[in-house]
């Protein structure tokens, strides 16, 4: 009999598709200040830019979310799916409102690298909306953090040696992965919420009759002013629990994931001779 080997949930053309154009969809509302020209309406209805895109994004990730279901996932797969989206939904407000300790980012990167990018963009999205049921944390902001949570995942899913690469090189790719990436979702988080804050950081807002050049300027320096000290404790953090707690937990994930049947059944080799 030959052995098996834990391997991320394969995806299908359908839902390469979907993941695809939900990302697509994501980039537009969140980078909208850099794609939208000074002479733009779009600035018009900026206060209602928020709504506009929750609704979208919302509907987006549920056919994300339907289309990787009907690639060939049993119970045992949606059950872990819950299992794991309510760790990390448990483990968010562990360190809410404290300087960006927020442990629940390690799991979503060991989560992601053995479960593949597919499962793990599901995985974040569901995790990020069952934590915003858990801390009251509903509003307009919620898809765009379902969505960068998303990303988060799926890329530790895409990183490469999934099938080879084991021990302290994994242990050190993910930690530089996880270090990297909590940048990458404040920096994304905080794009969000600027264009919205003119109000209360006049000189640093965003300026709809800049150029793009004047603009990424003074957003650099609202992520410089407003989010690095979160964002450098939250990648910390991530950094830590994936280097002590990571070997336990993905020989944990990896057991889990053969004995849930998500790779293809047993073969036995023909006799020889």
């Amino acid at each position: 009999m030959t052995a098996r080997r834990a391997r991320p949930v394969p995806l299908g053309p359908r839902s390469i598709a979907a993941l695809a154009l939900v990302s697509a969809v994501g980039v537009t509302a969140f980078g909208w200040p850099f794609l939208a020209p000074p002479t733009s309406q779009i600035s018009a209805h900026a206060q209602d830019a928020p709504w506009l895109f929750a609704g979208l994004l919302v509907l987006l990730v549920a056919v994300v979310a339907a289309t990787i279901s009907e690639s060939g996932l049993g119970p045992k797969a949606v059950a872990m799916l819950g299992v794991l989206a309510a760790t990390g939904a448990a483990l968010r407000p562990l360190g809410a409102g404290t300087a960006g300790l927020e442990p629940m980012f390690f799991l979503m990167v060991l989560s992601g690298r053995v479960l593949g990018p597919g499962f793990g963009f599901v995985l974040g999205s569901v995790t990020m909306f069952a934590s915003a049921l858990l801390t009251g944390g509903v509003g307009p902001w919620m898809p765009f953090q379902m969505l960068a949570m998303g990303w988060f995942t799926m890329g530790a899913g895409l990183l490469p040696g999934a099938g080879r690469l084991r021990g302290r090189g994994e242990l050190v790719l993910l930690a530089v992965y996880g270090f990297l990436a909590a940048f990458a979702y404040g920096t994304v988080m905080t794009l969000a919420g600027w264009p919205f804050m003119g109000t209360l950081a006049s000189n640093i807002a965003f300026d709809p009759d800049a150029a793009v050049p004047a603009n990424l300027a003074r957003f650099i320096a609202y992520c410089v002013a407003t989010s690095l000290g979160w964002d450098l404790g939250r990648a910390l953090v991530t950094v830590a629990l994936t280097v002590t707690l990571g070997p336990v937990i993905l020989r944990a994930l990896r057991r889990a994931t053969r004995r849930a049947a998500f790779e293809a059944p047993v073969t036995f080799d023909a006799p020889a001779g």
